[in-house]
């Protein structure tokens, strides 16, 4: 199975950014628990559950993406678009892990909060994560005209792998 996965970048690009959507969130649950509180008093099954929510709309606004072909982005589009999906994502994942929603009766503070922090914490993921635009080797540079460049990503995968699962779609 994990072979399977090695070889197909669009799944490693889902899984990026599920486990990445997951851990974020996890983390704001966290936070939004407060700091006076000790660590066994932090809403640690809350945040498990969050996390496997915003896992799941991870890869839901993913697969919507992949569908309208909207993938192949620059830096700064890319950037948009993922934080985007990571607030709305944490959103939802709050509001389903409410139970039966209330409009009224639902913290939306929290939520909001949660769902910033964790908009934030993707935010300096992307930044972190960005590497150098390099060079493609073997371009036509040698018949006088510049070498063309890819882009940097907002993706923790290998770049090259990243291009591949982006350019597919």
């Amino acid at each position: 199975m994990f072979e399977s996965l090695r070889r197909n970048p669009i799944l490693l690009d889902f899984v990026e950014r599920a486990g990445w959507s997951a851990g974020e969130v996890f983390f704001a649950t966290l936070l939004a628990g407060g700091t006076a509180v000790g660590v066994a008093d932090l809403p640690w099954v809350y945040a498990i559950t969050i996390s496997a929510s915003a896992a799941l709309a991870s890869v839901l606004l993913t697969a919507l993406q992949y569908l309208g072909r909207f993938t192949n982005l620059t830096f700064w589009p890319d950037v948009f678009v993922r934080l985007t999906k990571t607030f709305i994502g944490s959103l939802v994942a709050s509001i389903t892990a409410a139970g039966v929603f209330n409009a009224v009766e639902f913290d939306w503070t929290t939520a909001l909060n949660v769902a910033a922090v964790t908009t934030i914490a993707a935010l300096g993921k992307a930044l972190l994560a960005r590497e150098k635009p390099t060079p493609v080797s073997g371009g036509p540079e040698s018949a006088g005209e510049p070498a063309p460049v890819h882009t940097s990503s907002p993706s923790t995968l290998a770049p090259a792998v990243y291009r591949k699962a982006v350019s597919r779609s």
